[in-house]
């Protein structure tokens, strides 16, 4: 795959997600070779250790793949709170892991300087400094996949609040309801995450599906169940979008991760449910993410070739 990374340094890109592991080796073209996924090693504890093993196995892999692609460094991204200056993992509900200083285990796994943040702030710098939401100063890029999680460009410049900005699947949408796992209750993610929406139909029915698509999918069909389930993580999607949008006033909300692939299902009821909630507000645009599923890996390598441009 060519992306739109143009002309660099090569690097190795790394982005661990809560299902799966994504790896590719980033060519001085900008072409991503070798990309693979793999399931993310996830343990009761110490997930990061199964986790740094894993990438140096896949990146000694790329390297042979490829003899003649030589990496100068390494971008690594993860779900979680993360503190990008000083590399650190602070939190990842998900895989089990805390105040793991990823940045420096990685140079020293890979002998090469390497980057660590976020991964939806990876992506949706990658979404924003690469795709049509470029020409807007300020948005936000949303997504929705095991968790859900926003990247925040304020005056075109990214918003990090030192690792805690962005958290929007963490916002309280219904205090009380769904157990997050987070420890709170009544979360955005609990109830609108793709992961979410499969768990909650799952717990109703005796035909349980592997994911949210299958529940779109059965609520067309005239399922209930599945509608109920599919009508309420729209209307927590617009109310946690509205409240972004009165804080922050964006004029372009992007949305990708797994969930968005239900286009026209999703971006019309979300963009309704929105409006419904603002007044005088600024309506942003709604607009589905471009890269497609590699704007991770994309990311990830514009962060490694960030720290070799960095004095």
């Amino acid at each position: 795959m060519t992306s739109l990374l143009g002309p660099g340094a090569p690097v190795l890109a790394f982005d661990v997600g809560g299902t799966d592991l994504k790896s590719a080796l980033v060519a001085a073209d900008g072409e991503l070779l070798g990309v693979q996924r793999t399931p993310t090693p996830v343990l009761a504890e110490h997930t990061e250790t199964a986790v740094l093993e894993t990438i140096a196995r896949l990146g000694e892999a790329l390297r042979e793949q490829h003899p003649a692609v030589v990496p100068e460094a390494v971008g690594l991204i993860a779900p979680g709170v993360v503190d990008d200056e000083r590399g650190i993992g602070l939190f990842a509900e998900n895989l089990n892991w805390h105040d793991v200083p990823f940045r420096e285990l990685t140079e020293r796994a890979f002998g090469l300087p390497a980057s660590f943040t976020h991964d939806v702030r990876a992506a949706g710098e990658a979404e924003y400094r690469l795709g049509p939401a470029s020409r807007y100063r300020n948005a936000l890029v949303v997504t929705i996949g095991t968790g859900i999680a926003a990247a925040i460009f304020i005056d075109g410049k990214p918003y990090g609040g030192e690792g805690y900005a962005g958290e929007l699947g963490h916002s309280v949408i219904a205090p009380g309801g769904e157990p997050c796992a987070c420890g709170g209750r009544g979360c955005l993610e609990a109830i609108a995450s793709a992961a979410a929406i499969t768990r909650r139909y799952n717990r109703l029915t005796s035909a349980p599906v592997p994911g949210a698509r299958e529940v779109l999918e059965r609520a067309r069909a005239g399922d209930a169940d599945a509608e109920a389930i599919w009508i309420t993580a729209l209307d927590a999607l617009g109310l946690g979008l509205s409240h972004a949008t009165a804080l922050l006033a964006p004029e372009v909300i992007v949305l990708g991760g797994g969930l968005a692939q239900a286009g026209d299902a999703l971006f019309g009821p979300v963009r309704e449910r929105l409006y419904s909630h603002l007044t005088f507000h600024r309506r942003p645009e709604l607009m589905h993410a471009s890269i497609g599923q590699d704007a991770g890996l994309v990311g990830a390598a514009m962060r490694a070739r960030t720290v070799l441009e960095t004095p």
